[in-house]
């Protein structure tokens, strides 16, 4: 390494509690978080202060040491492990590793809220349910997250090092402001948010009750925090992009509704396929006229969740689910399946990557 490149170093330490360690460097030391992740179960936090950079690790089988990032092309594509003469363990990262998605390990999952999968407390004191618990490999986290009690979020100006995102907004309100867009914007019940790779955001206040749905890919990605960003910033540009998508805000009450790709169903089509470049595509389902039919898919990752109104899922070579609210399904491609005795006040989330994909 030279000095011509950017070096930072952290003390790595073993935590059994990250938890109760975030209220003591956070609170008792008065340390800054910088970095968190992952952001529904977090088991690394990186603090700043007094001179010092600390990375809390409660990963299994974390030893202490240090932790030195750098921008040197000879540690572009991995780390190197080190030991100092003394004996003091040194990792040497690359200071900004690009994202890698992890290939998909296709599987057909169904998730049901009656199986009373745990609530785990995440980032900023908010309760996460996993949808998808095997993540498919890696390739995907889908979260039911929810805000009991309304009121101002204890949130900071952050970003995530994501590939795609969305918050869809299935209960109550949140209020929540962007890099470049403004004032801050209500999200409600039946609108979406893309939150294009590495947008500042800050949420600032929910609801009683408030649940979202966050679908985060790959399934483990960093949140940093930005300490220096203001937000609202002073300019809007609806129009920007990072890495190549658009932010979205997508309004429920003003959609169109019309046929949808499934025969005996119409949807709304969020606008995301269309502003993501096709990376993902999300569309809002109900029950229209005449029969369903069976079909099968080609997208890489078919997600679903009940939202309102009672399904029959049925699946080639398995045994039918009655699926209600809070259930959630994923749908592997080549797999033939038909939504089944659809009630009249069904209402489907339909998340598909990539976004444009073939129905037969």
């Amino acid at each position: 390494m030279t000095k011509t490149h950017e070096i930072r170093a952290e003390v790595c330490l073993s935590t059994t509690d990250l938890r109760a360690d975030l209220g003591f460097f956070g609170g008792i030391l008065g340390m800054r978080l910088d970095m968190i992740y992952p952001a529904d179960d977090p088991t690394v936090a990186v603090y700043s202060g007094h001179g010092l950079r600390v990375r809390l690790d409660q990963a299994a089988g974390a030893n202490p040491g240090l932790r030195i990032l750098t921008d040197d092309p000879e540690f572009a594509s991995g780390q190197t492990k080190m030991t100092s003469p003394g004996g003091t363990r040194v990792e040497v990262h690359p200071l900004n590793p690009p994202l890698v998605l992890p290939e998909t390990d296709h599987a057909f999952v169904v998730r049901r809220l009656a199986d009373q999968a745990p609530w785990v407390i995440g980032r900023a004191g908010m309760q996460y349910r996993d949808l998808i618990p095997s993540r498919l490999g890696g390739s995907i986290i889908a979260s039911h997250i929810r805000i009991p009690d309304g009121g101002p979020v204890p949130d900071m100006v952050h970003f995530h090092k994501v590939g795609f995102q969305l918050i869809f907004c299935y209960r109550g309100w949140v209020d929540v402001v962007y890099e470049d867009q403004g004032p801050p914007i209500r999200l409600t019940a039946g609108d979406c948010f893309i939150q294009p790779p590495e947008i500042r955001h800050r949420v600032l206040e929910a609801s009683d009750g408030i649940e979202v749905i966050e679908i985060g890919v790959p399934a483990e990605h960093i949140t940093e925090i930005d300490h220096d960003m203001a937000l609202p910033t002073p300019h809007l540009r609806p129009d920007r992009e990072w890495q190549g998508q658009k932010f979205v805000f997508n309004e429920g009450a003003k959609a169109t509704w019309l046929p949808a790709r499934l025969p005996g169903f119409i949807s709304r089509d969020t606008t995301i396929a269309a502003n993501t470049k096709g990376v993902a595509g999300v569309n809002v389902i109900r029950k229209g006229q005449g029969d369903t039919e069976w079909s099968s898919h080609d997208a890489d990752i078919h997600f679903t969740f009940v939202m309102e109104g009672t399904i029959t899922l049925e699946g080639e070579g398995k045994d039918p689910y009655t699926l209600a609210p809070g259930d959630a399904f994923v749908i592997p491609p080549g797999m033939r399946t038909r939504y089944a005795q659809p009630s009249d006040d069904l209402e489907l989330l339909e998340v598909v990557l990539p976004g444009v994909f073939i129905t037969t």
